[in-house]
């Protein structure tokens, strides 16, 4: 692990919030919003946990590194808007509960950024929370891809500056700062975000890590509920 770390550590580690690049260009010129907050998504509020489709402007949502912050515009849109069948790379995930610190199932759009603590990102970034593209969670904690049944509706807040939201009691979801068609600065410049998300190929590298960690707890919990051995 520290050699790959080294490895990856030599370069740019972190870009810019960006499409994952699961598909095509001319895909990109379909109706589709790959990233943003599930409907039925609570998030903490000065009025409690409230679903973010009824989140608008000007309200105040908890936030990971400011507090209570104001947000400052609310988009909506739908996943999917195409009449051929959405792309299995499009699929929305699902959430059990628990498997993010969730409290209630959610479905995860798969290019919305997701913040995760674990032991092995503070092994590789010295730091232990991560940003991720939600597509690199399938298969970790039981988090599959499903087929949305019926069209499912997009929100994305945004805040003054770049925000980590409380969503769920328990997940962290990266909200962005620029409205949709903007021209985000890039890291380093004046203005730029101070999150940034782990490119797909990364993040499952560090998913896998994860699930190895968790693998590895589940065995020493085991072994310690079985208790000594008789002679």
């Amino acid at each position: 692990m520290f050699e790959f770390r080294k490895s990856i550590l030599g370069g740019a580690v972190f870009r810019q919030h960006e499409p994952t690049g699961a598909w095509d260009g001319a895909e990109r010129m379909q109706d589709r919003l790959a990233s943003g907050l599930a409907a039925g998504t609570r998030v903490a509020t000065t009025m409690g946990w409230r679903p973010v489709e009824a989140v608008t402007e000007g309200d105040m949502v908890l936030t990971f590194d400011d507090g209570m912050q104001r947000v400052t515009r609310v988009e909506r849109g739908l996943l999917w808007k195409d009449a051929a069948p959405l792309p299995r790379h499009l699929w929305p995930l699902e959430v059990p509960v628990g498997a993010l610190g969730n409290q209630m199932p959610m479905l995860l759009l798969p290019e919305q950024s997701v913040m995760l603590e674990s032991d092995s990102a503070e092994a590789l970034f010295d730091d232990p929370f991560t940003l991720l593209p939600a597509a690199a969670l399938e298969g970790l904690h039981g988090i599959t891809r499903v087929a949305p049944a019926q069209p499912v509706e997009v929100i994305t807040l945004h805040f003054e500056r770049d925000q980590v939201v409380f969503a769920n009691v328990g997940a962290l979801f990266y909200c962005p700062a620029h409205a949709e068609g903007a021209i985000a600065p890039l890291w380093g410049q004046e203005g730029a975000s101070a999150y940034r998300t782990l490119p797909i190929d990364e993040a499952e590298i560090l998913i896998d890590c994860i699930a190895s960690e968790a693998e590895e707890a589940a065995l020493w919990a085991a072994k310690r509920q079985q208790g000594p051995r008789l002679a």
